[in-house]
């Protein structure tokens, strides 16, 4: 990112969640209820399951709290049923938004996505407005100088990765799998004895918008207020933004 490298806006985005440490156990629970509702509670038949419980195990979230959420989703338990809402729109700048919701209530959470937009200059849009721009990935992160760049991307290469990227600024390294293949790769490189410092399917644009000064900040606002509502699970974007913006 123009003045923020990669590895940079990860560790920022990491700060705010720890700040949000109760929030983030809310949305874990909620993806964890919906994998196991939609693919059933068996991990090693449900990848989304898997990749849900990693990460709620690398967010310290106990087993019991896990156990109980996917007894909820599967019957065992009474629990809370979420439906899946992707809202997509653009803020400041015509930087494009992808906004992922696990709700309870549908009237409750699009007011709640509406009124972040307005209130930092953005639109919401229509279903397929920005998210033909955005292509679903895996991505697993390593620190700068946390592996060797020759040996990891062999290892990367050899388990079924698609792409290595080394950030010129810092040398932090990132390896992009395909949604399908996120797990095997993971496994295969820890095994290999590269664990990465942070690993998650996500959503990147084929380009991205750089923006500067107020504009910057405008949409690290809006960015932040959607990630705390409680019914957002993730916020995509395609902004290059400025360092500054971040202070």
């Amino acid at each position: 990112m123009a003045g923020h490298s990669k590895w940079a806006n990860i560790q920022h985005r990491k700060g705010a969640q720890d700040a949000k440490r109760g929030k983030i156990f809310t949305k874990l629970i909620r993806e964890i209820s919906v994998a196991a509702r939609t693919g059933g509670g068996d991990v090693a038949n449900n990848p989304r399951l898997r990749t849900a419980i990693d990460k709620a195990l690398g967010n310290n979230m106990k087993k019991d709290s896990i156990e109980t959420a996917i007894k909820k989703a599967t019957g065992a338990l009474d629990g809370v049923q979420y439906e899946e809402i992707r809202y997509e729109g653009y803020a400041p700048g015509g930087v494009a938004v992808i906004v992922d919701c696990l709700t309870d209530n549908r009237v409750r959470t699009v007011a709640d996505v509406r009124h972040a937009f307005s209130k930092f200059g953005g639109n919401l849009g229509t279903d397929g407005s920005v998210a033909y721009m955005f292509n679903e990935l895996g991505v697993l992160s390593f620190a700068p100088g946390a592996a060797d760049e020759e040996a990891l991307t062999e290892a990367a290469i050899e388990a079924g990765a698609d792409d290595i990227q080394v950030d010129d600024e810092d040398r932090s390294i990132e390896v992009i799998t395909a949604p399908s293949q996120f797990n095997d790769v993971k496994d295969a490189l820890i095994a290999a004895g590269f664990t990465p410092d942070n690993a998650e399917l996500t959503m990147r644009a084929d380009n991205d918008i750089a923006v500067i000064g107020d504009m910057a900040t405008q949409v690290v606002k809006l960015i932040d207020w959607l990630e705390d509502l409680d019914d957002v699970q993730d916020v995509y974007h395609n902004a290059e933004i400025d360092e500054a913006a971040y202070a």
